[in-house]
């Protein structure tokens, strides 16, 4: 393990001890100091997200124009509300997040930024603008549990990056919800990144190395700051099945095998609950859903 993994891991644990409240505040402000990430590269990371979900979503006949889009984990910035309303000229979206990651001053950036790049005038919701300077027709849901809102007029249900942190359990109870408070004929959509995202800190590490784990050691190695749940692919198509939702679309990356991806990815040796899976499907990456309710 590499030292800043090590660090990360420590650092971690220590918030997990201490007072739910104090620990967020201590990891958003290590967040804040920490990010190598500038806004340009979030934005144009963020329009990358959205040309995959317009790529999507055009080749299977959905329209977001003039529809109600619920953006379910809004992390750190309305980047895909953004792009959703102003690109996609969606007629209104909402995003819900556990917790509260919005600050006016980095939004004001935003909407300097983006109206700039895409030459859009951004308006700003008077109602929202002493708190965090939101565009007209975009609404955010801090501190909230979608689980515990009623879902009306909604069309479309969007996920960036969010379902690999949700407990499966979690996962079956909101496609359920959604599936019985959306519109008839809604459609939603996921953009996951299933791999161990530890790697992304430590380049030695496998993409797949947390596969070797036993639930119980796996669960040991991380907290509620760095949860994973490490299902793949078939297990997400199973939950959805189970649930009789329409699958429209699948697709995901997969490494050549004369790749060094593909090497660290053989040297591992997996649990025995990960053994019956096909490589492909231990490895199957940047998977795109599309479901119909």
């Amino acid at each position: 393990m590499s030292l800043k993994l090590r660090f990360k891991s420590f650092l971690f644990r220590f918030l997990e001890i201490l007072p739910n409240r104090l620990g967020d505040q201590v990891y958003y402000k290590v967040q804040d100091l920490f990010s190598k990430e500038d806004l340009d590269f979030k934005i144009r990371s963020s329009h990358n997200s959205f040309r995959t979900f317009q790529t999507i979503t055009w080749e299977n006949g959905i329209e977001i124009k003039d529809r109600v889009v619920i953006e379910i984990g809004s992390g750190w910035l309305p980047l895909m509300p953004y792009f959703f309303r102003y690109i996609g000229r969606a007629k209104k979206v909402e995003t819900f997040d556990l917790n509260r990651h919005y600050q006016k001053k980095n939004i004001e950036k935003l909407n300097d930024a983006f109206s700039k790049e895409y030459e859009v005038e951004i308006s700003k919701d008077k109602d929202k603008e002493s708190a965090y300077s939101l565009p007209e027709d975009i609404k955010y849901y801090p501190n909230t549990n979608i689980l515990d809102q009623k879902l009306t007029n909604c069309d479309l249900v969007f996920s960036r990056f969010v379902l690999e942190h949700m407990k499966p359990e979690t996962i079956k109870s909101m496609h359920l919800k959604i599936k019985n408070e959306s519109r008839p004929g809604a459609h939603i959509v996921h953009l996951i990144s299933p791999g161990d995202h530890r790697a992304y800190v430590d380049k030695n590490l496998s993409l797949q190395d947390f596969l070797k784990y036993s639930e119980h050691e796996w669960k040991k190695k991380h907290t509620r700051f760095d949860y994973h749940n490490r299902l793949r692919l078939p297990q997400y198509l199973k939950i959805f099945n189970k649930l009789n939702l329409e699958i429209v679309h699948v697709s995901y990356e997969v490494p050549d095998e004369n790749s060094e991806y593909y090497r660290k990815f053989k040297a591992l040796e997996l649990h025995q609950d990960y053994r019956n899976f096909t490589d492909e499907e231990l490895m199957a990456g940047a998977i795109n859903i599309i479901l119909k309710v």
